[in-house]
Parts: C-alpha cells; structure tokens; sequence
C-alpha cells in the first residue's frame, strides 16, 4: 500500500491527510486488513454518498466541516471533533452540508 509507508511510525495531521477537490469526494485508505479497514474522506460542500447499506459496523469521526449522516431514516448533523457508529445492514446516506473530511473505520469482524 503506497499511503502505509508515508504514515507508518509517523505523526500525521488527519485533517492535513487529504485535501479537498472541487465538486468531488476524495479517499484515501490508510489501512487494509483482514479484520477492518481504515480510510480518510474529503468531501466538497454538496457531495455525498447515497444511500447504501454495508455487511460491518462503521466508525465515523467528522475531522473538519459539518456532516449530515442519515442511518435508518433518522437524520444527525456532526461537526469536527464527533463520531457515530452506522450499525452493520442498516441503511445509511452521507452528504456535506459544508465541506468535510472524515475518517471511516470499518470494522470485518463480527
């Protein structure tokens, strides 16, 4: 993994990790393990990701803007500095209400 050697035994600045494109939403994997993956998101203000569901728990931490996540039909706004947990098979949507970036922690194992 070409990211693994840059971060690896390295003091990184999450926020600093990716950057921002216009009208995109940019990724970035950190890790890839048998077990789980971890990936850092950027998301230009009016992105998102549709509504979809995953077969594992996901740990998201808002690191810059503000985010609307909706899980199951219940809708949460998260600025930088919080998380949720979108349980595994529950339908879940993401969208920047400003410009955000986040860290995505998906966890394999049951």
């Amino acid at each position: 993994m070409e990211n693994k050697d840059k971060i690896v035994r390295r003091v990184i600045s999450l926020v600093d990790f990716i950057d921002y494109q216009s009208g995109a939403v940019v990724s970035k994997e950190m890790m890839n393990k048998d077990t789980g993956t971890v990936t850092v998101f950027a998301f230009d203000e009016g992105q998102g990701l549709s509504e979809h569901t995953a077969p594992f728990d996901a740990l998201v931490q808002i690191i810059d803007g503000t985010a609307e996540i909706v899980i199951s039909g219940e809708k949460y706004l998260l600025q930088a500095g919080e998380m949720i947990i979108m349980p595994a098979h529950e339908p879940h949507a993401l969208k920047a209400v400003q410009k955000f970036k986040m860290m995505l922690t998906l966890i394999k194992a049951g």
